[in-house]
């Protein structure tokens, strides 16, 4: 995505990259560059995208299963980055998510608010640009999915 740019004044040729034109990354500086791993982007992304009313959960049917088989384990944590995948580069990122929405909630709204917020807090706590937030709605949660067969009780 370089493009060159070039003016000709009198005899002497000016070449410049659009690149070098840009505004320097507070993760590169004189004193020295910082990177960010790939984990500490989709931990953010993640957690910004569950803050957004309307989102249910992030991730697919099996990655759903599965974390909800380790939520049962006794000292085990939901993981942050289920359901967002990023890519990090040195001074932009680009985020994907697959989110499970409440029924009745307008999935454009929704999607339009966690695209802002991953934005907000991706570039506010990284320094990183980024480039895209691409959201795939794949399940509504009904209100009916809490409710699970109701066993009889073994006592009275």
């Amino acid at each position: 995505m370089t493009q060159s740019t070039s003016t000709t004044t009198g005899s002497s040729t000016t070449t410049s990259t659009a690149l070098s034109q840009a505004s320097p990354s507070a993760l590169q500086t004189s004193q020295g560059n910082t990177t960010i791993a790939d984990g500490v982007v989709q931990k953010i992304a993640g957690l910004a995208a569950r803050e957004v009313s309307g989102v249910h959960a992030l991730g697919g049917g099996a990655a759903r299963a599965f974390g909800a088989l380790r939520e049962r384990i006794p000292g085990a944590t939901q993981t942050a980055g289920q359901g967002v995948a990023v890519e990090v580069g040195e001074k932009q990122t680009a985020v994907d998510l697959d989110v499970v929405t409440e029924y009745g909630a307008p999935i454009a709204e929704i999607a339009r608010s966690v695209r802002r917020n991953v934005i907000n807090a991706v570039e506010g706590m990284t320094g990183l640009q980024v480039t895209e937030v691409n959201i795939a709605v794949n399940d509504i949660h009904l209100p009916t999915d809490d409710q699970g067969p109701q066993e009889p009780a073994r006592v009275q």
